[in-house]
């Protein structure tokens, strides 16, 4: 009988990425400590094969998240990490927010939808001319600086109607404004952190390098695919029609 490790692919290729290494010992948070596996030249080396079986947990949060219809919202705005989030993102069809988040984002949501609409029918008459037609050329400069600051405020959640069910976050204790308002809102998270992070503050923590790209992309590669998968399977809850429209009507003699 084999006693292969069922995760050894992932493990192989985890290790591969370089997502095995954490910071320095010093920097440890000591809710990681059960996932490390040793230390080498003074940093934490992460155990693959218990990161290999947390992020399967996170893919499976993710595939059911994708059957249900749930909207994820990714998050991740440092250097290293904000292409590749906004890069997931825009290939799952899912919300992102990779420049920087602004407070109230979950807390103040109704305000920030004013923004969002704001930003949506500047666009429309941008589109449509109109605003060549309303505003003479300092007037649209104007405009045109405030379009491009709301973009890059809130591009990537330009299409969101409410909060999201659930939250993909690359490093937590970076984007800890973020992770205060999902706990205020009670939105799971799914924490992609190194060895510095509270696992404590996730729902569901994936131990890896979060700072090398390497790392991140297998992570969001693996979490994608999962998103993908369960939202093949999603079958929309069929619209109720009234009672009376489908009745036949009583036949007279």
């Amino acid at each position: 009988m084999s006693t292969e490790n069922p995760h050894q692919n992932l493990i192989d290729r985890l290790f591969a990425a370089g997502a095995h290494y954490g910071f320095s010992k010093s920097r440890r948070h000591p809710s990681t400590s059960p996932f490390i596996f040793g230390s080498k030249e003074g940093n934490d080396i992460f155990d693959l094969t218990k990161t290999a079986i947390l992020l399967e947990d996170a893919k499976t949060a993710l595939e059911t998240a994708g059957k249900n219809g749930k909207t994820v919202m990714f998050v991740g705005t440092k250097d290293e990490a904000s292409k590749l989030v906004k890069k997931t993102a825009e290939a799952t069809e899912m919300p992102y927010v990779t420049n920087r988040w602004i407070g109230g984002m979950l807390t103040n949501f109704t305000e920030i939808r004013k923004r969002i609409e704001r930003l949506k029918s500047l666009r429309t008459e941008k589109e449509s001319g109109e605003l060549e037609r309303k505003y003479i050329k300092k007037e649209r400069v104007v405009i045109g600086r405030e379009m491009d600051k709301l973009i890059f405020n809130f591009g990537g959640i330009v299409e969101i109607t409410k909060t999201p069910d659930i939250m993909v976050v690359i490093d937590p204790r970076y984007e800890h404004i973020a992770v205060a308002e999902a706990h205020e809102k009670g939105i799971p998270i799914i924490g992609v952190m190194s060895s510095d992070s509270n696992i404590k503050q996730v729902t569901h923590a994936v131990l890896v390098n979060d700072a090398l790209a390497a790392s991140i992309t297998l992570v969001l590669n693996e979490l994608a695919a999962s998103l993908e998968a369960g939202k093949k399977a999603f079958v929309p809850a069929p619209t109720r029609t009234d009672d009376r429209t489908r009745r036949p009507r009583p036949t007279t003699n």
